[in-house]
């Protein structure tokens, strides 16, 4: 493919004018797959860099020329397709990246932030006004806990705090001012799996959003594809795999991530939480081995779960019948891609999971640290760390141990030679 001379020094114009005629086509060399495949959404999308470069330009610049001023003026009111003005409104790598968020997503569109819970937050605030209320499962992450039952405060957001698995206290929490049902398709960290279908039919009689964070289980579940009307993430976990940065995702319909954009009422654009394109080009490159990582991620830790029920641990993993929600779970999952990498045992005391959280660290099975979705093998007391905003009762309401041990099953090629250091573990410090 041969660029004009032009288009390649000035490059808002290369993308006003060439790349719209080589926007992302979805190839249909797969008509008779019946049911929705993240991976093969992503594997067909065809998307062109500057000099047709199979990985797209990194397009490292914070402003745009234009050749006409009168195209400077309809980019900035929205109305000139494929062309950019500045970076913390769009730019082209973040564009790839949502593109084929979208694509795994099977939404219309996709918006890419610095962090996830700047991806959160930008979503619910899109959403809410001052006088909002909110319904909301108790079960969640700390920071999304805190920005909810704190911060929203400021605001006069009130929000309610459900068991999302209870859909007549869902129901009941309904008020006439409530703008949107927030949970999280698998919750952390009791790994409650949520009905989105139901959930979405209850937010629909009621002409209210239902937003829901997929970030323990991209593939897995298709959120959007089940009713959901904004998905959100934290890219930082599975979705890039690697911890070496931060970021997050929106994505949704068309619409929605407009508003989001709004130059003048969007959240995302005034608020300006920009993800670096040199990071979404990084995740963007990521993305496209998500599908085997997450294979390899649920392998492991189905293996561990069964090995955990031999020896008499307490253990939760959806994937095994004894969990509540496992016959929902198979219902509504992506069967390709397994019941996930998240596992969490219960040790009764903090005492006992710090202690056995350092043995682990020190004979190698993982490390001692939150986040999750890394090629290694994470753990942390939950209580004291990533749910730690959530009061200690509710806390022990909610059902949550003061002992309970998250961990994110890394991509151990040798699962059996991890499972005998915890064994090792365990027996070392007399806890089996």
């Amino acid at each position: 493919m041969i660029f004009c001379f032009q288009a390649i020094m000035y490059q808002n114009y290369y993308f006003c004018t060439v790349r719209k005629n080589m926007k992302i086509s979805v190839s249909t060399l797969n008509p008779h797959i019946m049911k929705f495949d993240p991976a093969t959404k992503i594997q067909d999308l065809l998307q062109f860099g500057e000099f047709g470069d199979v990985n797209p330009s990194i397009t490292d610049s914070a402003t745009y020329t234009f050749m006409e001023a009168e195209t400077m003026v309809d980019t900035f009111h929205g109305e000139q397709e494929g062309c950019f003005l500045y970076s913390r409104h769009w730019n082209p790598s973040n564009r790839y990246l949502a593109e084929a968020l979208a694509a795994m997503e099977g939404t219309e569109s996709a918006w890419v932030t610095a962090s996830g819970m700047a991806a959160i937050t930008s979503a619910i605030l899109q959403l809410c006004k001052c006088g909002s209320h909110i319904v909301s499962s108790v079960t969640t992450y700390g920071g999304t806990f805190a920005f909810l039952a704190n911060y929203m405060k400021k605001f006069q957001i009130e929000v309610t705090f459900v068991d999302p698995t209870n859909h007549q206290q869902i129901k009941d929490a309904i008020r006439p001012n409530t703008t949107l049902i927030y949970t999280e398709t698998m919750t952390n960290p009791l790994l409650q799996i949520c009905d989105i279908e139901a959930l979405a039919k209850i937010a629909d009689d009621h002409g209210i959003k239902l937003l829901v964070d997929n970030t323990f289980t991209p593939m897995i579940f298709a959120p959007a594809k089940l009713g959901a009307h904004i998905v959100v993430y934290s890219m930082t976990k599975f979705i890039n795999g690697k911890n070496d940065c931060v970021a997050g995702a929106i994505c949704a319909d068309e619409q929605f991530i407009n508003d989001l954009a709004d130059v003048n009422t969007g959240t995302a654009m005034l608020l300006g939480p920009v993800l670096d394109p040199l990071r979404s080009s990084s995740i963007r490159k990521n993305l496209f081995t998500l599908h085997i990582r997450m294979k390899q991620h649920s392998h492991n830790a189905m293996y561990l779960a069964e090995k955990f029920k031999e020896i008499g641990l307490k253990f939760i993993y959806p994937g095994m019948p004894e969990h509540p929600q496992h016959e929902l779970m198979k219902k509504i999952m992506n069967p390709d891609f397994g019941f996930g990498g998240m596992i969490a045992i219960d040790m009764e005391t903090a005492e006992k999971a710090s202690q056995l959280m350092e043995k682990m660290q020190e004979k190698g099975v993982g490390y001692l640290a939150v986040s999750l979705g890394y090629f290694k093998t994470l753990f942390s007391n939950s209580g004291k760390s990533t749910s730690s905003e959530v009061p200690e009762e509710l806390q022990r309401e909610m059902g949550m141990s003061e002992g309970l041990i998250r961990f994110s099953v890394g991509l151990d090629n040798n699962i059996e030679r991890t499972f005998d250091l915890i064994q090792e573990s365990l027996k070392e410090l007399k806890f089996i």
